[in-house]
């Protein structure tokens, strides 16, 4: 879960000084703003895929394992 946390933690960063909205995030993956919250907050349980999309939209990339 910490794995979890630290991702959320980064996006949030990244967003962040980038510029962008949840709201706007969220428009640029097909998802909702909700989810985009979750996924910085580490809660939830948002698809590999989704957070994929949300870190690579800001800019990060993540992978598994």
């Amino acid at each position: 879960m910490d794995d979890i946390k630290s991702i959320g933690a980064s996006i949030i960063q990244a967003r962040k000084a980038a510029g962008i909205t949840q709201g706007s995030l969220a428009d640029l993956i097909g998802t909702s703003s909700r989810t985009v919250h979750a996924i910085e907050n580490g809660t939830g349980n948002p698809s590999l895929g989704t957070v994929t999309a949300a870190a690579n939209a800001v800019g990060l990339h993540v992978r598994a394992g």
